[in-house]
């Protein structure tokens, strides 16, 4: 079920009624909750999958578009019982073993439906390499919508117990509400149980402010997906679909992309928190204006800020960090990023991402890169700060989104062919349009520190600029609504 769809309206207006009837009672409230997360995760799969057509028994049909919400079920199910054994049991020894069994249980599961096709594919092709012929062969496997999500929520959570940062829950019921929270359930943020359980555990008071700061969030939200990223969306694709390319179409293309997938994940987020802001709910900001960085450090302080706390907290950190000498700095900050790239996709450009941003982390470190300046210190050096860390992420956007390592060949050998085609004038004009109230937005934000600046404009201002994001959405939207790309990792 998708946020900018028609159903998920419908859907959402019927459970906040429902919310609101069962409001004196914590218990039917979480239970509410669980039930309709997961009617929102196993709506997706008889959307997504054409298995109908090919069956002729309407229950065997049923439970084939159930089977990962199963999955989701049975995994969750088994981090419950392994945390409750964890928090009980003295031996480490015995400890570890757990842990190790549910490590291995979940990285099993996601590998298997994320990575099993694409090693067969390179195993094939490393034996055709070596003069073998070798037809090709791929299981098919459809990735479970969500799955890297909630596989690192859940996760993350016998980990923080096995560590006793937390205690174990005792309510099944909360702690499969927790991982399968539908508001951020297939998207993120990827949240931490001694952050978002507790809050199943306690009465929760829906106040006036977070009612407003919901319905802002979903209403800048909406637009970022709707308005902006489903209009950056074919500005890229005609790049990255095209087989030739110059500077300024490889520039403005990359440009566009990089506009579409921040606008379309934090708008996702920003969804998912104002949605959960309604329901009396407070999950983490998971954007935090990354465009605004001025070293890539910063940048991934303030991207996907789930992802990039999850990876520094239960890998980087137990690797060694920063902790044993400049070189196994340089080996765990490369193995972390490159990890953090194949966690998106079992692909070679998401391969080369990684590295490119672990590469690039690594060298920001290093005493060379790192003399400081008098300049850096200036508005000047600032600037030049900035300019140079948004070269290197956009670059990175390239590699995320090309295709195979062909295209990016091409498309790099093309920055340096200066002609540029007749439609440049009219993409020109079509990215400044949608980029200028993002701009605008953005820039207020940062000048303010305050993400929800708006919510301190005067109340009749408020709802001037509120109606103008509404209208701008009724007026762009597609009721069945365009897919997310985070959906796909």
């Amino acid at each position: 079920m998708l946020f900018n769809s028609g159903i998920f309206l419908q859907f959402f207006a019927a459970f906040l009624l429902l919310y609101w009837l069962v409001r004196g009672s914590l218990s039917r409230r979480n239970w509410l909750i669980l039930a309709a997360s997961y009617l929102f995760y196993g709506w997706w799969a008889p959307v997504s999958d054409s298995s109908e057509a090919n069956s002729a028994d309407a229950l065997v049909t049923a439970i084939w578009h159930c089977r990962f919400l199963a999955l989701l079920v049975a995994t969750s199910l088994f981090d419950f019982f392994i945390a409750r054994r964890l928090d009980s049991l003295q031996s480490q020894a015995q400890r570890k073993y757990l842990l190790t069994a549910s490590i291995v249980a979940n990285l099993g599961v996601l590998s298997f439906f994320k990575y099993a096709d694409f090693f067969l594919h390179a195993a094939t092709d490393a034996l055709n390499a070596l003069g073998l012929s070798v037809a090709p062969r791929t299981l098919g496997l459809v990735l479970p919508v969500g799955i890297s999500f909630y596989t690192f929520q859940s996760m993350s959570y016998t980990i923080d117990v096995y560590r006793r940062e937390l205690p174990a829950t005792r309510s099944l019921t909360n702690f499969l509400a927790f991982v399968s929270f539908f508001p951020q359930l297939v998207a993120g943020p990827i949240e931490r149980a001694r952050h978002l359980l507790p809050q199943f555990e306690r009465t929760r008071v829906i106040t006036l402010p977070m009612v407003q700061e919901g319905i802002w969030l979903i209403l800048w939200g909406m637009f970022k997906k709707v308005v902006l990223a489903d209009n950056f969306a074919p500005l890229a694709d005609m790049v990255f679909g095209d087989k030739s390319y110059s500077a300024a179409t490889v520039v403005l293309g990359t440009l566009a992309f990089g506009l579409q997938i921040y606008c379309d994940f934090s708008g996702y987020s920003d969804i998912a928190r104002g949605t959960a802001r309604v329901l009396g709910f407070d999950i983490m900001w998971n954007f935090n204006l990354p465009y605004s960085a001025t070293s890539l450090r910063e940048f991934w302080q303030r991207w996907h800020i789930s992802l990039s706390t999850w990876l520094r907290d239960y890998l980087y950190i137990p690797l060694g960090g920063n902790r044993l000498g400049s070189t196994r700095t340089t080996i765990n900050l490369t193995l972390t990023m490159l990890l953090g790239g194949l966690w998106h996709g079992a692909a070679w450009n998401f391969v080369l991402w990684g590295l490119w941003h672990g590469a690039g982390l690594a060298l920001t470190r290093s005493s060379i890169t790192n003399f400081q300046f008098s300049i850096l210190n200036s508005k000047v050096g600032r600037s030049l700060a900035w300019l140079a860390t948004m070269l290197f992420v956009f670059y990175g956007w390239l590699l995320f989104r090309a295709t195979s390592l062909s295209q990016i060949t091409a498309m790099t050998r093309a920055l340096g062919d200066f002609t540029a085609p007749a439609w440049i004038t009219s993409f020109v004009l079509n990215l400044i349009v949608f980029t200028l109230p993002l701009a605008a937005m953005e820039l207020w934000q940062h000048k303010t520190r305050n993400l929800l600046a708006p919510l301190g404009l005067p109340r009749w201002l408020l709802m001037t600029l509120q109606g103008a994001l509404l209208t701008a959405v009724i007026l762009f939207w597609d009721k069945k609504g365009s897919t997310f790309i985070y959906f796909q990792f």
